[in-house]
């Protein structure tokens, strides 16, 4: 559970919630029809500008924005400098077994692409487009939600202008004016509060698990690809290494030009010999 987004949620209502009881009552604010022309509208036009299949995947998002998924970087850094320690030591054949105990099937994939001999570039090719497409999916759910953001209050709005037509309908009677007013600004109220507390920090919040996880693939394919070059994995960790913040980086002594020589040789007599 992502604690964060709970507490910005809650701790929103629940201030709205005190203004509102500090000098009126919250009987006053709660319209039943004002509620069904803004989340009603909001939702209706949401399917409009997007298909089924996109809309069912909405409350699998919802679930992304409310659970905390903790990307280690330097516990994954750490798991890729194994691996290139094994490939210098015993060659690329001898990872084939690790492949397919690893959980990540982005990382399981581009290991298993370099076990099977592929070329660097079409190694590189595969795992850009399919980091692509991913980011590409994680849009279209962060869409839905923008788009939500920005309906909500235009919704509020069409509500205000129907409550504000019956009002004048009844301009007459001076007694219903003041009472009309108020009724038909409760669902601009409604859409703001939808789209600026709900709709738009959800899209956000989904951005921002996106960037992450894009983060970590990106140290994944490098990784993989300087695994497939057979370079030095003390080089390899400086290299990933750079991809983190730098409080995480806790850098590591540099190898000196013998120790890279001497990899380097062992690994060429490994693949040689195998």
């Amino acid at each position: 559970m992502d604690l964060a987004t709970v507490i910005g949620i809650v701790s929103g209502i629940t201030l709205l919630v005190a203004a509102i009881a500090a000098d009126g009552t919250l009987r006053g604010f709660w319209d039943v029809p004002s509620l069904l022309v803004v989340f009603g509208g909001t939702i209706a036009a949401t399917l409009v500008n997007h298909s089924l299949p996109e809309i069912s995947r909405v409350f699998g998002m919802v679930r992304v924005a409310f659970t905390q998924r903790s990307y280690s970087g330097r516990e994954l850094i750490d798991q890729l400098v194994a691996l290139a320690e094994k490939a210098r030591r015993e060659g690329l054949l001898a990872m084939e077994e690790e492949a397919a105990q690893i959980e990540d099937s982005f990382l399981r994939k581009g290991i298993q692409l370099i076990v099977d001999g592929t070329d660097p570039d079409l190694v590189r090719s595969v795992l850009e487009i399919e980091l692509a497409f991913q980011e590409e999916r994680h849009r279209a759910g962060q869409a839905i939600f923008e788009d939500m953001g920005a309906y909500a209050p235009a919704f509020g709005m069409i509500g205000t202008l129907i409550g504000l037509i019956n009002m004048l309908a009844d301009i007459d009677d001076a007694e219903k004016i003041a009472p009309g007013m108020a009724l038909a600004l409760i669902t601009t109220l409604y859409g703001s509060v939808l789209a600026n507390l709900v709709f738009l920090p959800i899209a956000g919040k989904l951005r921002s698990r996106s960037d992450e996880e894009v983060l970590y693939r990106q140290i994944m394919l490098e990784g993989i690809l300087s695994i497939q070059a057979g370079e030095n994995p003390r080089l390899v960790e400086e290299k990933l290494t750079a991809f983190l913040p730098p409080q995480q980086r806790n850098r590591t002594q540099m190898p000196t030009e013998e120790e890279d020589a001497a990899g380097r040789m062992q690994a060429r007599t490994v693949r040689s010999n195998v």
